[in-house]
């Protein structure tokens, strides 16, 4: 039955995308492409959600069209559904959001038709069970998704944004190409089943292992594929952006735990060294840019980079213990890996959509130029702080469910009979926690400087609530947040049977311990309670507000506010960005990223005013694609001259090359 569910959600998608090409031209346009989207992400949601609860087991379903003699199989199990839920719980939210929001779309015949065809790409990627299926889902995916970041087309910065992004998207298509290639062995049996059953040998394995962590990681945004993401996020319209950040990265993810925990078989245990080292990476360089960035949204495309690291250090995790057949262990990583995939994805939408209110409302993205938000927008200043909370992982919010069952299942990699994942493990573990305190001041600095304070700007002084359709999704996404993270067994255990089809072990049944607990491992070991954190939190706030008022003067006092030492009237006084983040980025400057600072001071009597300037290079531009693209381009040039050869040397090159391929399809068998 979800399988259906699924195949016509995917027909539907198809069906408005063709639509949304005469509906751009009418009034109703928005409303009708949006709140099709939205019953149809509902519809697929509804079908996930049923399959998981009930314990269906996997259903497949083979269509007459795709490669001839293969057809276009498609499968629904535990990890399909549970990867469709994340996908169409963003999908509705953006879709609810963007029926206020896309009242502000400037050319939209640029946008509805191709944003139920991104929706139908995501959901027909995690439905694949054979790689053509799966690559034509991936690239649609990142054409559908590409087409919207050119839809402001005009803006600066947006052609350089979609190049650079279908450059690394054609290129992680490439890599996932020969990753099934190698999967599909010299029979050329392109089926997940095929590849399921012939389980190749263990070095052929940990290339298709490591060919998949490049393909899906350029798309997940992994150090050092990481350039396209604060490029792309920001040039998309806010709602595609949340799409991008929370869900179209966790269909990377989806693709990267098919084939790893799926399709190769046993995994080799030094294969999750190399995993957990570029996740530790990602996590602390992708937190550090962002706290760089005075754009809104492209701190939160930065701070993608560092979530997603998050992600794959739990499956690395997950990957080292299964190596060492440590089920309980492995269990944990991966359904905490899996947990933060939904966190994610919806704290990650909710802070997209505030970011497009801030946007919608002030015309601003810059977080210097805005400021006192909170007394024009106190309803999105609320969610917004809910969402800022959840993604530095405070409890008792989702965000820290999450990263601290990482953390405990970084505290079990001592048990590991390899010294090198003994010595990498503690590391790994270190980096996550410099990431985790970073975050948490990226995002003081974020809402802070946006939210607090004064406005710097007549925009900011003048803006206003959001629409009520908005609205509605940031509240309801800021709902989850809460629910999830005082509430966290029920998903846990929502993940039970995908995980024992996974690593061959789940956690123990969580959502009946008292006090909604969460004791992963053992309660004398560790455990967790967001409902007693969270009556902590509500006793003590009302007890110590019962006080304040009940013993405090009630003489009413003024004085000037708080002024930095500079007695001075001006709102250019008050801290800014650049100023928080200045002693972290004297730290860092040296090592994570290039920082160039110049000054411009007046001579004695000029009265102009002194200018600071600060320009962050990220060295995967010095050290990889700067070198790489000045490569291609001297190949080029040298190969330039094979167009004007005559029709009897072509022909040579065409035998030499076939004699080549020969040679090789030979030296093969």
């Amino acid at each position: 039955m979800p399988v259906f569910v699924g195949i016509w959600c995917v027909a539907g998608l198809l069906a408005i995308a063709a639509l949304g090409i005469a509906a751009g031209r009418s009034s109703n346009g928005r409303t009708l492409v949006y709140g099709g989207c939205l019953l149809l992400s509902l519809a697929g949601l509804g079908g996930a959600l049923w399959h998981l609860v009930s314990g269906q087991p996997a259903v497949v379903q083979v269509l007459p069209v795709g490669l001839a003699g293969l057809g276009a199989h498609l499968r629904f199990d535990g990890l399909s559904a549970y990867f469709s839920i994340v996908i169409n719980l963003g999908g509705g939210a953006a879709s609810l959001y963007a029926l206020g929001y896309g009242r502000h779309e400037e050319a939209p015949l640029r946008v509805l038709p191709f944003f139920p065809a991104y929706l139908a790409g995501m959901n027909l990627a995690v439905l694949a069970d054979d790689a053509f299926t799966f690559l034509v889902a991936w690239e649609s995916m990142s054409l559908a998704s590409w087409a919207l970041v050119m839809a402001n087309h005009r803006a600066p910065d947006t052609p350089r944004a979609g190049y650079i992004y279908l450059v690394m998207a054609s290129f992680g298509t490439l890599v996932l190409l020969l990753a099934f290639g190698i999967l599909a062995g010299t029979e050329g049996n392109y089926s997940f089943a095929a590849m399921r059953a012939s389980q190749p040998d263990a070095m052929s394995g940990a290339l298709v292992l490591l060919l998949i962590l490049i393909g899906a990681g350029s798309k997940a945004g992994l150090v050092p594929l990481h350039v396209w993401l604060p490029l792309a996020h920001p040039a998309a319209p806010s709602h595609v952006s949340a799409l991008m950040s929370g869900v179209m990265t966790k269909v990377a993810v989806y693709g990267f735990v098919r084939v790893v925990f799926d399709l190769v078989g046993e995994p080799v245990w030094w294969t999750s060294l190399v995993v957990m080292g570029l996740a530790g990476i990602t996590a602390v360089v992708g937190i550090l840019y962002a706290l760089m960035q005075s754009d809104l949204k492209r701190v939160l495309a930065y701070s993608t980079v560092e979530n997603l690291g998050i992600v794959f250090v739990g499956l690395g995790l997950a990957l080292a213990f299964r190596a060492n057949g440590m089920g309980l262990p492995a269990a944990l990583a991966l359904t905490a890996a899996l947990v933060h995939v939904l966190n994610h994805s919806i704290f990650k939408s909710l802070l997209f959509f505030g970011a497009g209110a801030v946007l919608v409302a002030t015309g601003e993205r810059n977080v210097e130029r805005l400021g006192g938000l909170i007394h024009q927008m106190p309803r999105t200043a609320s969610v917004m702080l809910i969402g800022c909370a959840a993604i530095s992982a405070l409890p008792p919010l989702n965000g820290f469910v999450s990263e601290w069952m990482t953390f405990q299942a970084i505290l079990l990699g001592s048990q590991l009979p390899q010294w090198g994942l003994r010595f990498m493990i503690p590391a790994v573990g270190a980096l996550l926690a410099l990431s985790a305190a970073l975050a948490a001041a990226c995002f003081v600095r974020a809402y802070g400087v946006t939210f607090l304070g004064r406005p710097r700007t007549a925009a900011a002084e003048n803006a206003h609530e959001t629409d009520n359709w908005s609205q509605g999704a940031m509240l309801t996404l800021a709902a989850l947040c809460v629910v999830a993270g005082v509430l966290p067994g029920p998903v846990v255990d929502l993940l039970a049977p995908v995980v024992q089809s996974l690593v061959g072990a789940s956690l123990p049944a969580q959502t009946f311990l008292p006090w909604a607990s969460l004791v992963p491992v053992a309660e004398s070991r560790s455990s967790y309670n967001g409902l007693v954190i969270l009556l902590f939190l509500a006793i003590s706030g009302t007890l110590a507000a019962l006080f304040i008022h009940r013993l405090a003067t009630r003489a009413t006092r003024r004085s000037d506010i708080w002024d930095c030492g500079y007695p001075d009237p001006s709102v250019a006084t008050q801290y800014t960005g650049s100023s928080f983040a200045m002693p972290i980025r004297r730290v860092f400057g040296a090592t994570a990223f290039i920082v160039r600072e110049s000054v411009d001071m007046p001579r004695p009597g000029d009265t102009r005013p002194a200018r600071f300037r600060i320009k962050v290079i990220d060295p995967a531009w010095r050290l990889i694609y700067g070198p790489t693209a000045r490569a291609a381009l001297k190949v080029a040039l040298a190969l330039n001259r094979f167009q004007f050869l005559t029709i009897r040397r072509y022909l040579t090159l065409v035998f030499g090359t076939l004699v080549i391929l020969l040679l090789v399809v030979a030296a093969w068998r």
